[in-house]
């Protein structure tokens, strides 16, 4: 069985964003609604004792103060459950977390060679020292089985693919588009075959990738925009939500509407998106199609 802790549901900028005055920020804020966010973040275990994590967020070091699981063993001076983290792109959300993982803890680290490069050319992550953080190319189109402390499987085969996406924001205009930039993961339990699939930024739905999700047991997708012009018409940016590599959730849930998937859930939400309000009709439609928004601290079985 496979276990997934759900760490954090926000984009970059996590709700309430530090600079941001929109609605949903303002109310999460002052308390009004209970919408607030860590940045996108899970956990996952074949085995309950030893964790993957999937991206590393700047908001990693609170993410572990609240997962009881994530802790070290009692009676242990220095230890972590932490294994492994699987990261899916080079954006700034995604790999600031790891500098929270530098005081010596040994656990292996999973990229594309992509990011892996992106790693090695910035010198702050030179804490992250070789003797104890072991960087391992991840291949896409070929499967990969994560390693346990001791060298042995995790119980976890996990594949990687091409997502359509962009390049990291802050390498526009110097190290354009290239392969690698965006990974979707699909995660298979060797002992039960369940599967599931996550990907933090996808800019289109392909017939490759709705291949990957049908038949999943969990998917957990990109919905950073309820639509496409949604930071636009709210006055917050001039990007939409392509420009910046999102696809819409309103686009999402007729694309997948008759792909057969177990459990659905949107992550890596930004706090533009309307659907983060319980009430709100785009939170009523996203739910009447079978998709949720996990909450933080939630564990998944499947």
């Amino acid at each position: 069985m496979t276990r997934i802790l759900i760490l954090g549901t926000a984009a970059g900028g996590g709700v309430p964003q530090w600079n941001c005055g929109c609605d949903n920020c303002r109310d999460a804020r002052s308390g009004a609604l209970d919408i607030g966010g860590n940045q996108a973040s899970v956990a996952v275990s074949a085995d309950g004792e030893h964790w993957f994590l999937i991206n590393a967020s700047p908001d990693l070091r609170q993410q572990i103060a609240n997962t009881p699981a994530l802790w070290p063993k009692a009676g242990l001076k220095r230890h972590s459950p932490i294994a492994g983290v699987i990261l899916t792109n080079g954006e700034i959300d995604a790999i600031t977390g790891l500098l929270t993982l530098r005081e010596g803890s040994p656990f292996t680290l999973y990229a594309h060679d992509r990011v892996l490069s992106i790693l090695k050319s910035n010198s702050i992550f030179n804490a992250l020292k070789p003797e104890n953080v072991d960087r391992r190319a991840v291949a896409l189109g070929e499967t990969f089985v994560p390693a346990l402390p001791d060298g042995s499987p995790s119980g976890l085969a996990i594949f990687a693919f091409a997502a359509p996406g962009k390049t990291a924001l802050f390498l526009e205009g110097h190290d354009e588009n290239a392969e690698g930039d965006t990974l979707g993961l699909v995660l298979t339990d060797q002992s039960t075959g369940s599967r599931m699939v996550f990907l933090a930024a996808c800019a289109a739905i392909t017939d490759e990738l709705m291949s990957l999700i049908e038949g999943a047991d969990a998917v957990f997708f990109d919905g950073t925009l309820w639509r496409d012009d949604e930071m636009v018409a709210q006055g917050l940016s001039a990007k939409t939500g392509q420009r910046m590599g999102h696809i819409a959730m309103s686009d999402v849930i007729p694309a997948l509407a008759d792909t057969p998937i177990g459990k659905k859930f949107f992550l890596h939400i930004n706090n533009s998106n309307p659907a983060l309000r319980p009430d709100a009709n785009e939170r009523k439609t996203l739910e009447a199609a079978g998709w949720s928004i996990p909450a933080e601290g939630m564990e998944i079985s499947i």
